[in-house]
């Protein structure tokens, strides 16, 4: 995957959201979408555009598909299963490989799912070649050793490892106390950095020992005897603070266990807890990377022309749809910058100059991380967010005033190294289901959908 990355942080440039009611008749009649194109237009002179599902409260809650997936997606794909235009799965489940996935849709959905349809939180994660080489310990659960070697690391502890190696490190359940006073410990190596793929099952132990881990610098089983800081690097994937699952409300997701670590790391220290990567939506480095997926798959379809719109669906108002709305910030933001290199006479490698140029002001707000993509091939136009109704978002919670903005009522739910922009959080559109928001964009791009 030789695409180039770099560290960048989001263009403070305006923006609003067009704010729609669900009905797809009246969203087609939308500013957002100048472009007109009807459906008798050749194929050749059709617009391109690629599609962003994410997966629980969309298509599916816990292991049951939702009223209309199944539908859309045979909609979607021709007569010999073959899909109709660009389809990748964002989602930021991180507790599997892709490959399972990509069984798991193709099961419950009944059409074929590959696994380079599917991103998962720590997907990205392949691009960081910096730290596949060091010593890295891992959290989450299910095959966290196989998911770290999936995704390139090579030196794996979990905190399981750790925990066997140190008996004592992990006290708070009484009945897992070592009942040896001096119970032996085994070598581990110095571990170099710490990545969190999901949300554990134990919360308490994990924790804990990736608190000690901090504070000893990768060496657990010694004493503290100064604070290390800035202290080592840390990968967090998945910053959902709540999902939406088969219950009636939502479950705490990965977000809500950061959110326990930070708060812990910080009275301990009086430090903030720094991450050396925020990935997962709303990051932008996981749209840069389903971006490359869906190019990928517009060459297997044939397409000569780039992709020129991406439309992402979900039911999180700050994590698809903030994401997919920050996402669309860049690309205007990289369109911009590179029209404005092009026409001094500068070269594609003064574009990533001059928005690193920019990087500084706007890091911490936007969270610290990594975008990329090679500048030798065109970028979608923009990325338009479609907010549906039947998961985290319901449609209780959907104003009876068309003008009046869908928020969270006030409350920041994203992570804390993200700024509240209220107007990251306004969807392009608002439907009842996936089906109505397939319908919608194939409606408003002029292709036909049967």
């Amino acid at each position: 995957m030789a695409e180039v990355f770099s560290r960048l942080s989001m263009f403070r440039i305006g923006w609003r959201g067009v704010r729609l009611t669900r009905k797809v008749t009246n969203a087609a009649a939308s500013a957002q979408t100048q472009r007109r194109y009807s459906t008798d237009v050749c194929e050749g002179d059709r617009s391109l555009f690629g599609l962003l599902f994410d997966i629980d409260g969309v298509l599916v809650r816990g292991r049951t598909p939702i009223p209309g997936a199944k539908q859309c997606f045979r909609n979607l794909v021709d007569s010999d299963g073959k899909y109709k235009v660009p389809v990748v799965f964002v989602t930021n489940a991180g507790n599997s490989l892709r490959e399972t996935k990509a069984e798991q849709l193709s099961r419950l959905l009944e059409v074929e799912v590959s696994a380079d349809q599917v991103v998962l939180s720590h997907s990205p994660l392949r691009v960081f070649s910096q730290f596949h080489e060091l010593c890295v310990l891992v959290s989450g659960q299910g095959p966290v050793v196989e998911v770290a070697h999936n995704v390139g690391f090579k030196n794996v502890v979990t905190i399981d490892m750790l925990r066997e190696a140190n008996p004592l490190l992990d006290v708070v359940d009484h009945n897992r106390r070592p009942k040896d006073t001096n119970p032996p410990s085994k070598d581990l190596p110095p571990i170099d950095a710490i990545a969190l793929f999901g949300e554990p099952v134990r919360w308490e132990t994990s924790i804990q020992l990736i608190t000690d881990v901090l504070l000893t610098n990768g060496r657990p089983g010694n004493p503290v005897t100064s604070l290390h800081y800035p202290h080592m690097p840390v990968l967090a994937c998945n910053m959902d603070l709540l999902w939406m699952a088969e219950a009636k409300n939502p479950r705490f997701g990965h977000g809500m266990f950061l959110v326990c670590l930070e708060s812990i790391y910080k009275k301990i220290t009086g430090c903030e807890l720094k991450y050396e990567a925020l990935i997962g939506k709303p990051s932008v480095v996981t749209y840069n990377y389903a971006e490359l997926l869906i190019r990928k798959q517009a060459e297997q379809l044939g397409w000569t022309r780039p992709v020129e719109r991406l439309y992402a669906i979900g039911d999180n108002p700050m994590a698809d749809i903030y994401g997919a709305n920050l996402y669309n910030r860049y690309l205007v933001a990289m369109h911009r910058t590179r029209a404005q290199v092009h026409a001094q006479g500068g070269s594609s490698s003064q574009v990533t100059a001059d928005l690193q140029c920019d990087a500084s002001d706007n890091a911490k707000r936007s969270g610290r991380v990594m975008v990329g993509g090679s500048f030798d091939h065109r970028l979608p136009e923009g990325c338009s967010s479609i907010l549906v109704c039947t998961g985290v978002y319901n449609h209780q919670d959907l104003p009876s005033d068309p003008e009046q903005t869908v928020t969270e009522q006030q409350i920041f739910h994203g992570h804390r190294d993200f700024r509240f922009d209220p107007s990251l959080t306004q969807p392009s559109f608002v439907v009842h289901d996936v089906q109505d928001g397939v319908e919608l964009v194939f409606q408003l791009e002029g292709w036909p959908l049967q």
